[in-house]
């Protein structure tokens, strides 16, 4: 049973997160997939379809709602914008997702070699899944080609000390789309400390069924699990995670399962767990404060406390893995926040710098 945490009146179920809320399985129990259905939750009972939830929770009730994030200005996460003005302060966990129908605009090309002291990886940025529909209400931009071109260490070194994720790519799935966890959207619309979590809900980003959508410059990137990629390769709770793509600093990327005991491939499988949690209490009040309660939907809601999941504060661990029988460190998406990791332990490539004269350039293709 999933677990459910209350502060005040708030509860936390991060569906964006892949939590899925008990009442939202139990209203589809029976029911047929694009069947309607309602729930309760915490702002009251909502009505909505039963779809197929993309982590195999089987049927759940996706709540059918306007986008309600007030807003001032345009553009999308990532680029460069006006900021947004938004006056969200608590969220519900549910981020509505974009269905993935569309057919790729593309052949997705990758290439990935080793050039001296260089992972390089060379991509248009073109999943061979599926996507959802763009532009659409909450993101909107068209998917483009890309061309793409990142140097990440070959062999990668853990670094003195950590370094966090900056307002860029964290890095690249192996189907040549990257992961990107941050959104560029803030309290009031001020760039400080109360930007919002990209999935919690508060702000309806466009996001499809493979939690990606679209940048100003039409590149495609995933903001939490890529249900189309681990699906084309085969993440399965029955064995260990393959390999799903590389941090900007060169270590591999794996997701949800790995080896019980990260460093003995006999121990058996079982789900890696982030050491994040969110706070407890209030946030601050004030003219530029949003209050309210820690519930997720600011990133800093959340606090890494050491022990309590298997992972390190990068979300990453020692261990083995099939691709790295002698033993790597290795970050993993999670299902619980942060999904994407949002530090390195190594030092990331300047290929990812997000600026000018980075390797986010479009190419002539478009959409036929």
């Amino acid at each position: 049973m999933k677990k459910w945490l209350f502060v005040g009146l708030c509860s936390i179920a991060p569906l964006s997160l892949a939590h899925v809320p008990d009442s939202a399985l139990e209203a589809c129990r029976n029911l047929s997939s694009g069947a309607s259905c309602s729930m309760e939750l915490p702002n009251g009972r909502v009505s909505g379809r039963c779809r197929n939830h993309p982590q195999s929770h089987g049927l759940a009730c996706v709540p059918e709602r306007k986008l309600t994030a007030r807003s001032t200005g345009g553009g999308a996460t990532g680029g460069r914008h006006t900021a947004r003005k938004h006056t969200v302060v608590q969220s519900d966990g549910l981020q509505h997702t974009v269905p993935a129908t569309e057919a790729p605009i593309t052949f997705s090309e990758v290439s990935i070699s080793i050039q001296g002291p260089w992972r390089v990886i060379e991509a248009n940025g073109i999943s061979e899944h599926k996507t959802g529909t763009f532009p659409n209400r909450g993101n909107p931009h068209e998917i483009e080609v890309q061309r793409y071109r990142f140097r990440v260490p070959a062999i990668p070194q853990i670094a003195a000390q950590s370094t966090p994720v900056p307002l860029q790519n964290f890095g690249i799935g192996l189907n040549g789309v990257p992961f990107d966890p941050s959104a560029a959207e803030w309290y009031l619309g001020n760039r400080g400390r109360w930007r919002y979590e990209a999935l919690s809900g508060a702000i309806q980003l466009g996001v499809d069924d493979n939690y990606a959508h679209v940048q100003p410059n039409g590149a495609y990137h995933y903001h939490g699990i890529p249900t189309g990629l681990l699906q084309r390769l085969g993440v399965s709770k029955e064995r260990h995670s393959p390999l799903i793509g590389w941090a900007a600093d060169g270590f591999p990327i794996y997701a949800l399962y790995a080896y019980a005991d990260g460093w003995e491939p006999k121990s058996g499988i079982a789900a890696v767990t982030s050491s994040y949690q969110v706070k407890p209490g209030k946030r601050p009040k004030g003219s530029k404060e949003p209050g309210g309660y820690y519930d997720g939907t600011f990133v800093d809601d959340y606090h890494y406390v050491a022990g309590s999941g298997t992972l390190d504060e990068c979300n990453g661990r020692m261990v083995r893995t099939p691709e790295f029988p002698k033993g790597t460190y290795a970050y993993f998406l999670t299902e619980d926040w942060p999904i994407i990791p949002r530090c390195y332990k190594g030092t990331p490539s300047e290929d990812f710098r997000r600026g000018p004269g980075n390797n986010q350039r479009k190419g002539a293709t478009r959409r036929p």
